[in-house]
């Protein structure tokens, strides 16, 4: 008997450890519940089958994050049926456009949604949409995180962002936005993560990381990117283009080796439109 109370002193002095937070992000590519023929789909655009639908829950269910920073989803309706809502809340931006940015944050994590990050569209009318970042506070057991989800202007993936080029002109001026979220968040000593659709290879020493961190070449302060010197092996391999940057306390939070890629089983090239051409990154982080 006493053993045992000696038993129960050491597990209430040392209670479990919490498990790791597990984040994502997953561009889902055209992910919407419009039928063919919609006038607003464009005209490669092929809806998905029920067998699609099916398969890319599967993956959803097995990637089982805590919160994902989702991209190009049509809307609640096409979110919920990969996060279904008994066990995902969802954000989604307020953008006029058809595809945006959101997050699929398991019940029982609270969160407060802030405002979308409208500096990352410097267009009104640009030719091509530009979409806002996605911006929640997630409260775990009273310590915040902040978390941005973004989908940048794609087709400047390695050219310099200060050429002429339309896409990288168009790069160059949601910098300011960004850099400008991240510096508020580092004045006011916040953790915070930036995740997402960056369509930018940040190998080396990338112009477009430097100017959006306001810290770049300070080790001590600079953006930890969880998928630094690492190849995707998404669809055969390439560089990554979908970032998981860690900023504030939240760089210290980080579990070593943790990036995963959760890479399809199916490897026919039919199925990367009916899949998507981008798998979910994750991480998983240790919140004091």
């Amino acid at each position: 008997m006493r053993k045992l109370l000696v038993l129960l002193l050491i597990l209430v002095a040392f209670p479990a450890a919490a498990a790791p937070l597990k984040i994502s992000t997953w561009n889902l590519e055209w992910l919407t519940t419009r039928q063919a023929g919609d006038p607003r789909l464009p005209r490669g655009v092929h809806p998905r089958t029920h067998e699609d639908w099916t398969a890319l829950a599967g993956y959803a269910h097995r990637l089982a994050a805590d919160v994902v920073a989702f991209e190009e989803v049509d809307g609640r309706r096409a979110a919920a049926r990969l996060f279904p809502p008994d066990r995902y809340n969802l954000v989604i931006t307020h953008d006029p456009t058809l595809l945006r940015v959101g997050f699929a944050i398991r019940r029982g994590i609270a969160f407060h949604q802030n405002p979308d990050v409208t500096s990352l569209v410097p267009y009104k009318h640009a030719r091509y949409p530009l979409r806002s970042g996605a911006d929640v506070t997630l409260d775990l057991g009273g310590q915040r995180l902040r978390l941005l989800a973004v989908h940048l202007k794609a087709g400047c993936w390695y050219t310099n962002i200060y050429s002429r080029r339309y896409a990288c002109r168009t790069l160059e001026k949601q910098i300011p936005g960004l850099r400008r979220w991240i510096a508020e968040r580092d004045a006011h000593g916040t953790p915070f993560v930036v995740l997402g659709d960056f369509n930018r290879v940040m190998d080396g020493r990338d112009r477009f990381h430097r100017a959006m961190d306001p810290h770049y070449g300070q080790p001590e302060k600079a953006l930890l990117r969880a998928d630094a010197g690492m190849e995707n092996p998404c669809w055969g391999g390439h560089h990554f283009t979908d970032h998981v940057f860690l900023g504030g306390p939240a760089r210290g939070w980080l579990v070593p080796h943790s990036l995963r890629v959760l890479v399809y089983q199916q490897t026919n090239p039919a199925w990367k439109d009916r899949l998507s051409d981008h798998c979910p990154v994750s991480v998983q982080m240790n919140v004091p």
